[in-house]
């Protein structure tokens, strides 16, 4: 599923215009990468946890000319499934 495809689920489920639905599948990812820039930790009950991991510095090898390199320490993004979507997945 694309994002265009959750718009419609989301349009269709919710009873609500594409147009309408599309604000709101927007807004709910501005607002969960605004808090993830911010360093905060979203939790969405039976769904799962956001949150910014940090990722250490480490050693690597360069593909096409095999030479060693340093990959700088970064922070990711990181998604932790909760129980409920675990279940509902393995039930599948």
């Amino acid at each position: 599923m694309n994002k265009s495809e959750l718009i419609s689920a989301v349009s269709e489920k919710s009873g609500m215009t594409k147009k309408v639905a599309t604000e709101a599948v927007e807004a709910t990812f501005s607002t969960i990468q605004g808090a993830l820039a911010a360093g905060e930790k979203i939790t969405l009950v039976g769904f799962g946890t956001f949150e910014v991991r940090d990722r250490a510095q480490r050693e690597g090898v360069n593909p096409s000319t095999k030479e060693k390199i340093i990959i700088p320490a970064t922070k990711v993004p990181a998604f932790k499934a909760g129980k409920t979507l675990k279940e509902a997945v393995a039930q599948k």
